[in-house]
């Protein structure tokens, strides 16, 4: 099963870490740049992607894009906490 969830305001880096510490690792990519970049544990994989997003005519956020893979069950919950971190940190 696969997810994608975008999030605005937080950079790449920040979101490899809030994968890391839920139990992920990173596998391809270095956080820092902006090529995608691939997060996995035993039981999912993130694939992530760098954007802009365009707030009004002149203000563009970083947006981050996530792609999930895992068991429905495995998603649910790691979407979900992932969500909240990143909610925190971004808009």
């Amino acid at each position: 099963m696969e997810r994608e969830k975008s999030f605005r305001g937080i950079s790449k880096r920040l979101a490899v870490h809030y994968l890391t510490n839920l139990g992920g690792e990173l596998v391809d990519g270095d956080p820092e740049d902006d090529e995608p970049a691939r997060v996995a544990a035993d039981d999912w994989t993130a694939t992530l992607t760098v954007g802009e997003a365009s707030i009004g005519p002149s203000v563009t956020l970083t947006e981050i894009t996530v792609s999930f893979e895992g068991s429905e069950e495995t998603l649910d919950s790691l979407v979900e906490r992932f969500s909240q971190k990143a909610m925190r940190a971004g808009g």
